[in-house]
């Protein structure tokens, strides 16, 4: 029977999909740069040498810039790709069932064979590429990890969380997710806390304050945990688009409701969640009356 446990990529991380057909740099640029040279040197013929010197020494600068930018553009398209695939190997089908005939996607018999894999792809992007590439693949390298050695994953997301940025923020929130599924509850509340109060717009404040309300109602700080529910579906039961229509509630604000409601009734009946528009127009049957 197939199975398939399905990870949820964040947003930041999409490998962007490569354009195709990629124009491949060729001497076009040091050819034009190399005629001009030739044209000022005619231009400046019999006059100073120096400034001749000077300009043709612009010129060879542009040239290797030029170079610099195209191997560039080049290095982030392949890392990118690469980094691409190990996503999707991470997230192939784990099934012990043959593909129909024709398929070529790839699954696996097991987790840990999957887990497996794709640590060893995303360890080829660090050990070839830098930069956030690298730094996204180190990520997905920890969260595969904990499939295979828990806490090698977590000592890999406790490294991370230390780092600055996206990658950062989000091994932070995973680090606080395993915490609290190991039920060292304050010391996942301690880190959404971290979260909740940081500028950084990487993830959602309402999904940082609903996982950190969900740890205050296992603490049994059921208080604390109301009014951070509250928080989160009464603001979003108000909000209003740039034309001064409500806008729908989130899922997590709707969660967030009926936590809520499970806590304190009353406080919970103070919420109203919007009706949706007519798209007919406010107040219109589209059967007329």
């Amino acid at each position: 029977m197939a199975t398939r446990k399905k990870r949820h990529v964040p947003q930041q991380f999409q490998a962007p999909q490569e354009n195709k057909p990629k124009k491949v740099y060729q001497d076009e640029f040091q050819t034009n740069v190399g005629s001009k040279v030739e044209d000022i040197g005619k231009q400046f013929e019999g006059k100073s040498r120096t400034l001749l010197y000077a300009l043709a020494a612009l010129a060879a600068l542009a040239v290797v810039a030029g170079i610099f930018l195209t191997y560039n553009r080049r290095t982030n398209a392949a890392a990118q790709t690469a980094l691409g695939k190990a996503i999707e190997t991470s997230q192939a089908q784990v099934t012990s069932s043959p593909q129909p005939a024709g398929s070529t996607a790839r699954t696996f018999k097991t987790e840990r064979e999957r887990a497996d894999a794709s640590i060893g792809e995303f360890q080829t992007v660090v050990d070839k590429y830098g930069g956030a590439v690298e730094d996204k693949a180190k990520y997905f390298i920890a969260a595969n990890r904990l499939s295979v050695d828990r806490a090698a994953g977590i000592s890999e997301f406790e490294s991370l969380a230390k780092t600055s940025g996206e990658v950062g923020t989000l091994s932070k929130f995973a680090l606080a997710q395993t915490k609290a599924d190991d039920g060292k509850l304050d010391e996942a509340a301690a880190l959404y806390d971290e979260l909740a109060k940081s500028s950084d717009p990487v993830l959602a404040k309402d999904t940082i304050n609903f996982e950190l309300a969900k740890i205050l109602d296992k603490q049994g700080k059921k208080q604390e945990a109301a009014d951070l529910y509250y928080n989160i579906a009464k603001t979003a039961s108000e909000a209003k688009d740039a034309d001064g229509k409500p806008v729908a509630m989130t899922q997590t604000a709707r969660d967030a409701k009926q936590k809520l409601e499970a806590i304190n009734p009353d406080r919970a009946k103070e919420i109203i969640e919007p009706e949706p528009e007519s798209p007919f127009g406010a107040g219109v049957s589209p059967f007329g009356g």
